[in-house]
């Protein structure tokens, strides 16, 4: 059955198209009583009731293939008299002229159908002349045949809401009165099918407005057909066939379902991207697609052969079509899920590389602060080179004294020239220091007094001063007696 059959019939319930010769209907009410019969020749009806009515027959052609327009199949057996397919080949033969044959209808219908409340029945007979069309759709002058077919729809009627409404007579506001209405088709069927363009006397066009309650007893026991099922009722047969499989761990198996919904629709797009320009049937998943998908999602072997074996059982007569078990919410979900783990993923990379700038930046503060504590110790240039503000602590020897110290200092001459040549002096670092620069203080003083030279203001004075123990000898200028 194709969408284009579905909806080449559809096009033609319009005022201007339509050719329903007769309409018949049945009104029952809740405790199974037939209240009301009548027939009507349907082009004859008044404009209101025509569009109704009309507008009735469509919703039977509404809906998805599968879902909520399924092809029931009659038993093929040719020891087997299927008394319910002859009886709809006379009610469409009859051109619902037949009372009798419409009482058996209805019936049927009456007996064999579970419903709550009144119904109305309504049968539609129509002979639609098949147009010829050639392999790029144009149509021809000439018919290939008559499709002449019955179309049921059964309609719930049921109390209008209560509530208040205007009285023009009386000009007023009053109580509206509450009536019987009939709502849209719940169940109905098209017989025979209309298949490739023609008719099909071993099968049904079968409509349910409720996917997930498709009345399998008017299916078997009124139409004396193979019951089918739903799409919607074959995806929620699927999913607890993998969940019940691995209900050991409710999430693993909720997990387990999404990696299949995501493989099957790659196996789906897949297959429509290599025959997107093939008209070719549509995948139907068989058991051996079963177990591939179960092993590409990790399934064990166990827990595979447990799902393939309910699988067969519960789909063995009619395999569903694997798009049938698609279900787009999951795959929303899914799809939803791993994008939220991506990003998890990119919020802990950068936590991490935020962590790492965070060590790093202790680590240079650190280096920098112990990098200033070297800094702020003196260097022997900072020892040697003293400013002017700092000689008044000293005292200035004269010419004379200078003189004098030289002449005391004769003996020691030799040893101090071997190591500093006349005129020259050296720091404590070795550095050779020359008598003619011009420095108001020059301290020579032993390598290991130096660490413990600084510099300390002194009533607003700067001075360097030089811890000296009792054993430890000074001179200043050659004079002892100074310090």
């Amino acid at each position: 059955m194709r969408k284009k059959d579905i909806l080449e019939l559809k096009k033609r319930l319009k005022k201007d198209y339509c050719t329903f010769t007769k309409m018949c209907g049945c009104y029952v009410n809740g405790e199974k009583n037939v209240i009301l019969k009548f027939r009507e020749t349907f082009l004859n009806l008044d404009e209101d009731e025509f569009h109704k009515y009309m507008e009735i027959a469509k919703k039977v052609l509404s809906g998805t293939i599968g879902n909520n327009i399924l092809e029931l199949n009659f038993p093929v057996n040719d020891e087997y008299i299927n008394e319910s397919q002859i009886a709809l080949m006379k009610l469409k033969n009859s051109k619902l002229k037949d009372d009798t044959l419409l009482d058996e209808f209805y019936d049927t219908i009456i007996d064999n159908y579970d419903y709550t409340g009144n119904i109305l029945i309504l049968l539609f007979h129509d002979a639609y002349d098949v147009i010829t069309k050639t392999t790029d759709n144009a149509k021809l002058d000439e018919s290939e045949e008559v499709y002449e077919y019955v179309l049921c729809a059964i309609c719930p009627v049921s109390l209008s809401e209560p509530g208040l409404r205007y009285c023009e007579e009386d000009n007023r506001i009053s109580a509206r009165i509450r009536d019987w209405v009939v709502e849209v088709p719940t169940h109905g069927f098209v017989f025979p099918a209309f298949i490739d363009r023609s008719t099909d006397v071993n099968s049904i066009m079968y409509y349910t407005k409720n996917a997930k309650d498709p009345h399998y007893e008017l299916m078997e026991n009124a139409l004396g057909c193979y019951s089918k099922q739903t799409a919607t009722i074959q995806k929620e047969t699927f999913q607890s066939i993998i969940k019940g499989s691995l209900s050991d761990d409710e999430q693993k198996a909720e997990k387990v379902f999404m990696e299949v919904q995501e493989n099957l629709n790659a196996m789906i797009e897949e297959f429509n991207a290599t025959y997107e320009d093939v008209d070719c049937d549509p995948i139907i998943l068989s058991k051996d697609d079963i177990k591939t998908l179960m092993l590409e999602c990790g399934v064990p072997e166990e827990a595979t052969a447990k799902i393939e074996k309910a699988y067969v059982e519960c789909f063995a007569d009619d395999m569903p079509l694997a798009e049938n078990l698609l279900d787009s919410k999951t795959l929303k979900v899914n799809a939803q899920r791993k994008k939220e783990e991506h990003l998890q993923k990119q919020v802990e990379v950068l936590q991490n590389k935020l962590e790492q700038v965070k060590q790093d930046a202790a680590s240079e503060k650190k280096l920098q602060a112990a990098n200033e504590n070297i800094d702020d110790e003196p260097s022997t240039e900072d020892i040697v080179k003293i400013s002017s503000e700092s000689t008044e602590n000293f005292i200035e020897p004269s010419v004379s004294e200078t003189s004098e110290v030289s002449e005391n200092n004769n003996d020691q001459e030799d040893n101090t020239n071997s190591e500093v040549n006349e005129g020259d002096l050296t720091d404590s670092s070795g550095e050779t220091l020359n008598s003619e620069t011009e420095y108001d203080v020059i301290l020579q003083v032993k390598p290991e007094k130096i660490p413990q030279i600084k510099s300390q203001i002194i009533d607003g004075q700067k001075c360097i001063i030089i811890p000296i123990s009792d054993d430890e000898q000074t001179t200043v200028n050659g004079q002892n007696d100074l310090i």
